[in-house]
């Protein structure tokens, strides 16, 4: 396994050859980056980013060694399981957006969120959509080539890996698969259990921990890595067991003011490295 880290992790301030730069220094074998509304950061990608632009970070991944791993967002919302068309075709306008920034930085997949559930929409109706708004651009997908990736996150849509591998197993494409998120399932269950049920759909990573208060539905908060409540060793062996071998990408925060930007990622970099060493123990 690899080291990797989201740019949304890096100062907003930081523009992206200088946080190429640093992230290689600190010794990451690759970065995810995303697409976010227009001037969110100074390493951020756009709807409206430029080939010109796009060329110029093929370069600078190139000049520092940093593959682009991933291109995650922060746009999808409840677009893809929403109850208005319009909004389920920005969804997928959003998606052909990041396999297109994927093909031309070399990328091989990116991170999407299915949900929608509201006061308005109910989960039925929020999984039936958002399963319609992926197969509907299935050939588009699998035309491009790279994999597409559902990430579980905060909301109250995949509340089970067997809900997870159900979604996944329905699209029946070779190029979608999980994007598993090793923290969002630690308040209420067990990081190593998702892995084993979801096991080759498994194609990203991201990695992150939270400390429960007490057991599992006692509420907690998101810590370093390492310091948390994600028992790593059985998540780096049930990986192992899966059959995955790519980047553990690292999306988490600088919460200690007196840290420099430079100290952070090495510190990232350096936890990351004790995670993927576990495997050596098993």
């Amino acid at each position: 396994m690899k080291k990797s880290i989201n740019a949304w992790s890096v100062d907003k301030s930081i523009c992206f050859e200088d946080m190429f730069c640093r992230v290689k220094t600190a010794g990451f074998d690759g970065i995810e980056l995303n697409i976010d509304s227009e001037d969110n950061s100074a390493h951020s990608l756009a709807l409206s980013s430029s080939k010109k632009q796009l060329d110029e970070i093929k370069i600078l991944s190139e000049k520092y060694n940093l593959p682009v791993v991933s291109i995650s967002t922060s746009l999808f919302g409840s677009n893809m399981g929403s109850a208005q068309q319009h909004e389920r075709k920005t969804a997928q306008s959003l998606i052909i957006k990041q396999l297109e920034y994927a093909e031309k930085l070399g990328a091989t997949g990116i991170l999407i969120v299915p949900g929608g559930l509201s006061e308005n929409v109910s989960l039925q109706k929020a999984r039936e959509n958002s399963l319609k708004t992926i197969s509907d651009i299935k050939t588009e997908i699998e035309d491009i080539g790279i994999f597409v990736g559902v990430e579980n996150v905060w909301n109250r849509f995949f509340m089970s890996p067997y809900d997870m591998c159900r979604f996944i197993d329905e699209l029946d494409s070779v190029y979608i698969g999980a994007y598993f998120d090793v923290g969002n399932v630690v308040e209420f269950s067990d990081p190593e259990n998702w892995i084993e049920i979801l096991g080759g759909r498994i194609g990203k990573v991201h990695v992150k921990d939270f400390k429960r208060r007490n057991g599992v539905y006692s509420g907690g908060e998101w810590v370093d890595l390492l310091s948390g409540s994600v028992n790593w060793t059985k998540v780096v062996s049930a990986l192992k067991i899966a059959g995955f071998t790519g980047y553990l990408t690292a999306e988490v925060e600088k919460t200690n003011p007196l840290q420099t930007q430079n100290e952070f990622c090495t510190m990232v970099a350096s936890e990351l490295e004790n995670i993927i060493c576990m495997e050596d123990e098993i």
